[in-house]
């Protein structure tokens, strides 16, 4: 048999090999069949995966916040390196299915003494070089168990990349969310700021009033501890503010100016998003895109342990030239050399491996399959979650607005009465203590309807584009 029929004999082993890879078959949705849509609004009709980030978020200092920690942020920068770690497992696995050609050249030197010599005829000297190119250990994949490997390795990196994706999808609405948090708490400190201000001034006042004899030393006290009240929510918000900011820079993973010139009723974010059928899901988000994935790495697997069954055939062979002189190892009067070497390998008795190995895969199937379903079920309820908050925050911020507009007119009649002497001036501390609260509530509801959208778009799958 020569190098030329040998080949042929491996490329056909490679044209007719095949994998005992279970066909694939998608798990059914275990969800309802539609959203409760009541909360979404018929505008916007688009593509959901045609929305971007860069479109969904309207306002540049957020779009440049979100930018700047998908560059800089350390989860997301690890798992970028995890892709990169699978990308280079998948093409180790990969190079098994070609041939391992290397080339070798050695030098072979022996001396024998005379004393070892059994002819006698004093010391002897060997001296041998050889030049090969060898094919070393190549396994004909004839039954597919390399090829079954390879497609599981492959499935492993595209759910690395979809884990990626996780983390970068998460990582857009922690900052957005982030971000809204530091807006709220300077609204809100900066209202503390101005009922401080109103309150020392009211102080200022009853105190003169107090010295003139006009009102009590109960109202005195009452006004100064309002007024205190104020400066603990000014050093509260103060120092919440001093952490939203820390939390921010960690998120984005730099040092970087912050625009403070921002305020939370300028930002803007797309509000009408086209929600379809949950069937959706599978298809945009990265969590559904990696448990698919992981399913289809253990269907591999399968395969894999199945062909554990059957014979394994592999080859070794070499091609090359020996000669006793190293100057004419590659002259025309250097021996010709060759070997190929095929061997089969065929189970017996294993102790039961290979079945374990098989039951096992198919347990990590039935694993897979449950994750998987688990996921569209956590998707499902995500959305839902976030749609069913939509409709609530709506009612309750127009609620909210009109408690504020009532408390600042019962605020305004309650000093005008005490600047009429109908009244005592605790009344319009109440009033001014429960229209703060109420205006306190109002910005809170204001940033968890933004919350609400960012929310949504991420449970809906994100845009990374």
């Amino acid at each position: 048999m020569n190098m030329r029929r040998c080949l042929v004999y491996l490329l056909c082993g490679l044209v007719t090999a095949c994998t005992f890879i279970p066909k694939h078959q998608q798990p059914a949705l275990p969800v309802e069949d539609q959203w409760d849509t009541r909360a979404l609004s018929p505008e916007g009709q688009v593509a959901f995966a045609a929305i971007g980030w860069q479109d969904f978020f309207q306002t540049q200092p957020m779009k440049d916040l979100i930018e700047a920690a998908l560059a800089h942020n350390r989860d997301l920068r690890v798992a970028a390196l995890q892709v990169e770690a699978a990308r280079a497992l998948y093409r180790i696995d990969r190079a098994d299915l070609l041939p391992h050609v290397d080339a070798r050249v050695s030098g072979y030197h022996q001396r024998s003494p005379e004393a070892a010599n059994v002819e006698g005829v004093g010391s002897t000297r060997y001296t041998e070089y050889s030049a090969n190119v060898a094919t070393t250990n190549f396994e004909l994949d004839v039954f597919g168990y390399i090829r079954s490997r390879n497609q599981a390795a492959l499935e492993s990196y595209f759910a690395t990349k979809a884990a990626q994706d996780v983390v970068a999808t998460a990582l857009i609405a922690e900052v957005a969310n982030a971000y809204l948090q530091w807006l709220t708490d300077r609204k809100i400190f900066e209202l503390s700021r101005q009922t401080l201000d109103a309150q020392e001034k009211t102080f200022e006042l009853i105190r003169e009033r107090y010295e003139s004899g006009i009102t009590s030393k109960l109202e005195l006290a009452q006004v100064r501890t309002s007024a205190e009240a104020a400066r603990a929510n000014v050093a509260l918000y103060s120092r919440r503010i001093a952490l939203d900011r820390n939390a921010l820079r960690l998120l984005i993973g730099e040092t970087c100016p912050l625009p403070e010139n921002q305020t939370l009723d300028q930002v803007r974010v797309m509000t009408h998003l086209p929600v379809g059928l949950p069937s959706e899901v599978l298809l945009l988000r990265p969590e559904v895109r990696r448990a698919e994935h992981i399913l289809r790495e253990s269907n591999a697997n399968i395969g894999a342990a199945r062909a554990a069954f059957f014979p394994r055939i592999a080859l070794t062979g070499s091609l090359g030239f020996a000669s006793d002189a190293f100057g004419e190892l590659f002259s025309s009067s250097a021996a010709g050399a060759w070997t190929f070497v095929p061997t089969i390998t065929v189970p017996i008795f294993q102790a039961g491996r290979n079945k374990a190995n098989l039951e096992y895969a198919e347990l990590r199937k039935e694993i897979a399959i449950a994750q998987y379903e688990k996921a569209i079920q956590v998707a499902f309820r995500e959305v839902s979650d976030q749609l069913d908050t939509r409709a609530a925050l709506e009612e309750e911020y127009q609620a909210q607005q009109a408690q504020v507009a009532s408390a600042r007119e019962a605020y305004e009649l309650s000093l005008a009465r005490y600047k009429g002497g109908v009244d005592s001036f605790l009344s319009a501390l109440d009033a001014q203590r429960f229209l703060f609260q109420a205006q306190i509530r109002e910005i809170e509801i204001e940033r968890l309807r933004l919350a609400n959208v960012v929310n949504l778009y991420k449970a809906l799958g994100g845009g990374l584009h």
